[in-house]
């Protein structure tokens, strides 16, 4: 593991960025702003589950109320998604957006960004300039893909910086994982800006994962990273589950739970997989260093668990609980879950 990349640090909203800061989580909602009340439920909903920030599509003029009302209700800044319309930009800023996001491959006029720059300035709102491999400024479609990306970020920041905006995050996704690596680590050596990291358009929730957790985990044990996406085409909170994962095993968020579980065999006598979904699900928002295991037979388990804080090893009518490695206790395989985590959540009160 390389050391994190240093690069500029601020705040949005009450959460930092940047390489003094842990490295954040966030999602994007898949819901219409106009359904405010969905938007803060869901939003609500990600920032127990452990998200860092949530990105809420501002299409419409009319939807600018729609995020400022949503944002009233939520506990951490919103990123306000802007496309096309420097004028969307400007009212959701006034709006109390404290991250807008555009993407200069739609948004091309940047005769707008010196009045754009002034707001961001005048309201303290941080710009994430987002370059996809599906949306490339003209100037730069000729390059190849890694050049395009990388030079469309660059030299975009280049016009925000010379109005005088400091508070700027750069984010360049292909669609393919290698592309994605080589471009941010060329991006890496040409600024020091915060880097928003991950695979645009990753996919379905096995495709998405295994696309994801190599790009980003490759560029984070690079030291290069400030803040994750991991994109699926899945229920939000799959993101969120994939982004704490990826850290806690690179540690670089140990205050994580790690359920670890095994693949089971002929000697299995619980419902191994059942189990262990239900204990990773029921523990997600604990924010403890946490190794449990899940384990299907006494035969092995036992000495599998030693070097985790929790375990269970599982036998045919009756399983075992373990605590440190030791056995703390021998439970009805029908009251194993409400033991078990009885026992997990008094200990780490």
């Amino acid at each position: 593991m390389k050391t994190r990349r240093k690069t500029c640090n601020f705040k949005i909203g009450d959460v930092g960025i940047g390489s003094d800061y842990p490295i954040t989580i966030q999602t994007m909602l898949n819901i219409k702003t106009s359904d405010e009340q969905k938007c803060i439920s869901v939003s609500n909903k990600m920032y127990e589950l452990g998200c860092d920030f949530v990105r809420v599509a501002v299409p419409l003029l009319s939807d600018v109320e729609h995020f400022a009302n949503i944002q009233k209700k939520v506990p951490h800044p919103l990123i306000a998604d802007v496309h096309y319309s420097y004028k969307i930009a400007f009212d959701v800023i006034k709006a109390g957006a404290k991250k807008i996001r555009i993407n200069p491959g739609n948004m091309t006029d940047y005769s707008n960004i010196k009045q754009l720059s002034k707001m961001l300035l005048d309201y303290d709102t941080a710009v994430r300039i987002g370059v996809n491999c599906g949306s490339i400024h003209p100037d730069y479609q000729k390059l190849p893909i890694v050049d395009a990306l990388v030079n469309s970020a660059v030299d975009c920041a280049k016009v925000f910086e010379s109005y005088g905006v400091k508070k700027i995050v750069l984010g360049i996704k292909s669609s393919d994982a290698l592309e994605t690596i080589e471009a941010n680590r060329k991006l890496a050596s040409l600024c020091n800006y915060p880097l928003h990291i991950g695979v645009t358009e990753a996919g379905t929730l096995r495709n998405g994962l295994i696309k994801s957790s190599y790009a980003i985990g490759t560029l984070l044990s690079d030291g290069i990273g400030d803040t994750i996406r991991v994109s699926l085409t899945e229920d939000l909170e799959h993101e969120i589950y994939a982004g704490k994962q990826i850290l806690k095993m690179l540690h670089l968020d140990d205050d994580r739970v790690d359920v670890v579980s095994c693949p089971t065999c002929s000697r299995t006598e619980i419902d191994v997989k059942a189990l262990a979904n239900k204990v990773e699900e029921l523990l997600s928002g604990t924010r403890k260093n946490l190794r449990i295991s899940v384990l299907g037979c006494p035969l092995n388990g036992i000495g599998e668990a030693k070097n985790s804080d929790y375990g269970i090893a599982g036998g045919k009518e009756k399983s075992v609980i373990l605590i440190n490695g030791k056995q703390h206790s021998i439970v009805d395989n029908k009251d194993l879950l409400e033991k078990f985590l009885e026992i997990v959540s008094g200990e780490i009160k």
